[in-house]
């Protein structure tokens, strides 16, 4: 894996974990508008941090997920759903970088 790859790979990551723990804090705390609210920020940071270590386009890609509601008159599950729906796409780009073959070392 290329150490640009690496650290793409090191940012997914940690945004994963920091995703987890806002949704641990929602679901203890049952307060899904502030738990709406943090991961509203969380995405905006998400964005910066992919397009800053994986590239533009991945992170105009991120930017452009909209988990839609899920009408379920639950609003713990549907908060879930939304944890989800970015959480999907961020370990599917977790798994590409990892899978990234080694840069081609230059001497």
């Amino acid at each position: 894996m290329s150490q640009d790859a690496s650290r793409g790979l090191a940012a997914i990551q940690q945004q994963i974990k920091e995703l987890d723990a806002l949704a641990k804090q929602t679901l203890e705390d049952l307060n899904t508008v502030a738990g709406d609210e943090r991961v509203a920020k969380w995405k905006i940071r998400t964005v910066a941090c992919i397009t800053e270590t994986v590239g533009a386009a991945e992170g105009q890609k991120f930017a452009a997920i909209h988990p839609g509601p899920s009408f379920t008159n639950d609003l713990v599950e549907e908060f879930s759903d939304t944890i989800e729906g970015y959480r999907t796409p961020l370990a599917a780009l977790a798994k590409r970088l990892a899978a990234a073959p080694p840069a081609a070392s230059g001497a």
